[in-house]
């Protein structure tokens, strides 16, 4: 599922790169479609991680803070390294970004195809 939601949101930000116009790169909006397909990929992650936290024996506390401080610093230099990025290259981080998403869906899809043992 990771895969296909990956593939698909890649795919898509490949495609805009190519048919953008300068002036409507400026532009930036945030469909509910988009969003909500980012918020599955996520939480199929998310899922997946708290399932395998779940077999260890450690402190969830402790691992819950050290995840959500972790995921809120690379978060903000995300953001702020992609405002930098994005301004000076435009519909090339846009190919990039798609490009990304899409070895990231791939990686996903070998992992769980050849690499599960269980």
């Amino acid at each position: 599922m990771a895969f296909i939601l990956l593939g698909f949101i890649g795919g898509k930000m490949i495609k805009e790169s190519f048919s953008k116009n300068d002036k409507e790169s400026n532009v930036h909006t945030f469909r509910f479609i988009n969003m909500l397909l980012l918020a599955v990929a996520t939480s199929i992650d998310a899922l997946a991680v708290g399932v395998t936290l779940a077999f260890f024996n450690i402190n969830i506390f402790n691992s819950i803070a050290m995840i959500g401080f972790i995921t809120f610093f690379i978060s903000i230099v995300g953001v702020k390294v992609g405002n930098l990025f994005g301004a000076k290259f435009k519909s090339k981080a846009e190919l990039l970004g798609g490009t990304v998403l899409i070895i990231l869906g791939i990686k996903v899809l070998i992992e769980h195809l050849f690499l599960n043992n269980g």
